[in-house]
Protein backbone atom coordinates (compact mmCIF):
# COMPACT_ATOMS: atom_id res chain seq x y z
CA UNK A 1 0.00 0.00 0.00
CA UNK A 2 1.64 3.19 -1.20
CA UNK A 3 0.74 6.39 0.61
CA UNK A 4 2.21 9.78 1.26
CA UNK A 5 3.43 12.57 -1.01
CA UNK A 6 7.19 12.90 -0.85
CA UNK A 7 8.66 15.89 -2.66
CA UNK A 8 11.53 14.81 -4.89
CA UNK A 9 13.86 16.22 -7.51
CA UNK A 10 14.47 14.82 -10.95
CA UNK A 11 18.15 14.61 -11.77
CA UNK A 12 19.69 16.09 -14.92
CA UNK A 13 18.81 12.93 -16.88
CA UNK A 14 15.16 12.96 -15.76
CA UNK A 15 15.48 10.18 -13.19
CA UNK A 16 13.67 10.05 -9.89
CA UNK A 17 15.10 8.29 -6.89
CA UNK A 18 12.37 6.08 -5.45
CA UNK A 19 12.10 6.73 -1.70
CA UNK A 20 13.58 3.85 0.29
CA UNK A 21 10.27 3.22 2.08
CA UNK A 22 8.78 2.08 -1.27
CA UNK A 23 11.75 0.17 -2.70
CA UNK A 24 11.36 -3.06 -0.74
CA UNK A 25 7.67 -3.33 -1.57
CA UNK A 26 8.34 -2.63 -5.25
CA UNK A 27 11.12 -5.23 -5.29
CA UNK A 28 8.70 -7.81 -3.87
CA UNK A 29 5.71 -6.79 -6.03
CA UNK A 30 7.37 -6.43 -9.38
CA UNK A 31 11.15 -6.79 -9.08
CA UNK A 32 11.39 -3.06 -9.82
CA UNK A 33 9.60 -3.41 -13.15
CA UNK A 34 7.31 -0.43 -13.55
CA UNK A 35 5.20 1.31 -16.19
CA UNK A 36 4.80 5.05 -16.64
CA UNK A 37 1.82 6.48 -18.49
CA UNK A 38 -0.19 9.68 -18.75
CA UNK A 39 -3.34 10.63 -16.88
CA UNK A 40 -5.89 13.00 -18.46
CA UNK A 41 -5.58 15.24 -15.37
CA UNK A 42 -2.07 16.17 -16.48
CA UNK A 43 0.06 13.99 -14.25
CA UNK A 44 2.17 10.91 -14.88
CA UNK A 45 0.95 7.58 -13.52
CA UNK A 46 3.40 4.98 -12.24
CA UNK A 47 2.25 1.37 -11.92
CA UNK A 48 4.00 -1.79 -10.75
CA UNK A 49 4.09 -3.87 -13.95
CA UNK A 50 1.68 -6.65 -12.80
CA UNK A 51 -0.98 -4.04 -11.94
CA UNK A 52 -0.35 -2.25 -15.24
CA UNK A 53 -0.97 -5.53 -17.10
CA UNK A 54 -4.40 -5.71 -15.41
CA UNK A 55 -5.15 -2.05 -16.19
CA UNK A 56 -4.11 -2.58 -19.81
CA UNK A 57 -6.69 -5.37 -20.17
CA UNK A 58 -9.35 -3.11 -18.66
CA UNK A 59 -8.44 -0.32 -21.07
CA UNK A 60 -8.58 -2.61 -24.09
CA UNK A 61 -12.02 -3.85 -23.01
CA UNK A 62 -13.54 -0.35 -23.08
CA UNK A 63 -16.08 0.43 -25.82
CA UNK A 64 -15.10 2.13 -29.06
CA UNK A 65 -16.26 5.48 -27.69
CA UNK A 66 -13.31 5.41 -25.30
CA UNK A 67 -10.71 5.43 -28.11
CA UNK A 68 -9.42 8.91 -27.25
CA UNK A 69 -8.96 7.92 -23.61
CA UNK A 70 -7.23 4.69 -24.68
CA UNK A 71 -4.89 6.69 -26.93
CA UNK A 72 -3.90 8.96 -24.06
CA UNK A 73 -3.27 6.18 -21.57
CA UNK A 74 -2.10 3.25 -23.73
CA UNK A 75 -0.32 5.44 -26.24
CA UNK A 76 1.77 7.02 -23.49
CA UNK A 77 2.73 3.83 -21.65
CA UNK A 78 6.45 3.12 -21.26
CA UNK A 79 7.90 0.15 -19.38
CA UNK A 80 10.95 0.90 -17.21
CA UNK A 81 13.10 -0.99 -14.72
CA UNK A 82 14.41 0.43 -11.47
CA UNK A 83 18.20 0.58 -11.54
CA UNK A 84 20.50 -0.75 -8.81
CA UNK A 85 20.43 2.68 -7.12
CA UNK A 86 16.61 2.70 -6.90
CA UNK A 87 16.11 5.21 -9.71
CA UNK A 88 13.54 5.29 -12.50
CA UNK A 89 13.99 7.21 -15.74
CA UNK A 90 10.85 9.25 -16.39
CA UNK A 91 10.41 9.22 -20.19
CA UNK A 92 11.18 12.61 -21.72
CA UNK A 93 7.90 12.68 -23.69
CA UNK A 94 5.91 12.27 -20.46
CA UNK A 95 8.01 14.87 -18.65
CA UNK A 96 7.25 17.26 -21.50
CA UNK A 97 3.52 16.61 -22.03
CA UNK A 98 2.80 16.66 -18.27
CA UNK A 99 4.97 19.72 -17.61
CA UNK A 100 7.28 18.10 -15.08
CA UNK A 101 10.05 20.36 -13.90
CA UNK A 102 12.89 19.43 -11.56
CA UNK A 103 10.70 19.63 -8.44
CA UNK A 104 8.08 16.86 -8.36
CA UNK A 105 5.72 15.14 -5.94
CA UNK A 106 5.27 11.36 -5.89
CA UNK A 107 1.73 10.79 -4.61
CA UNK A 108 1.07 7.30 -3.25
CA UNK A 109 -2.47 6.17 -4.10
CA UNK A 110 -2.58 2.69 -2.62
CA UNK A 111 -1.68 0.42 -5.51
CA UNK A 112 0.12 2.96 -7.72
CA UNK A 113 1.53 6.48 -7.83
CA UNK A 114 0.87 9.82 -9.47
CA UNK A 115 3.83 11.97 -10.37
CA UNK A 116 3.11 15.70 -10.42
CA UNK A 117 5.07 18.84 -11.06
CA UNK A 118 5.17 20.32 -7.53
CA UNK A 119 3.88 23.74 -8.57
CA UNK A 120 1.11 22.31 -10.75
CA UNK A 121 -0.10 20.02 -7.93
CA UNK A 122 -0.20 22.94 -5.52
CA UNK A 123 -2.37 24.92 -7.97
CA UNK A 124 -4.71 21.95 -8.52
CA UNK A 125 -5.07 21.42 -4.78
CA UNK A 126 -5.89 25.09 -4.19
CA UNK A 127 -8.53 24.96 -6.91
CA UNK A 128 -10.03 21.77 -5.46
CA UNK A 129 -10.16 23.28 -1.97
CA UNK A 130 -12.11 26.25 -3.35
CA UNK A 131 -14.77 23.94 -4.76
CA UNK A 132 -17.68 22.59 -2.74
CA UNK A 133 -16.59 19.20 -1.40
CA UNK A 134 -19.48 18.70 0.99
CA UNK A 135 -20.91 15.73 -0.94
CA UNK A 136 -17.55 14.01 -1.01
CA UNK A 137 -16.68 14.67 2.61
CA UNK A 138 -20.15 13.60 3.72
CA UNK A 139 -19.46 10.16 2.24
CA UNK A 140 -16.22 9.77 4.23
CA UNK A 141 -15.96 9.50 8.01
CA UNK A 142 -12.69 11.00 9.32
Amino acid sequence: MFQGSPHLSLDAKGRLSVPSRFRKTLAELCAGQMTFTRHPDGCVLLYPRPLWEQKKKELLALPYGARFFQRIVMGSAVDVDMDASGRLLVPSELRSVCGLSKEIVLVGLGSHFELWDAEKLEQCEKQALNEDMSAITAAFNF
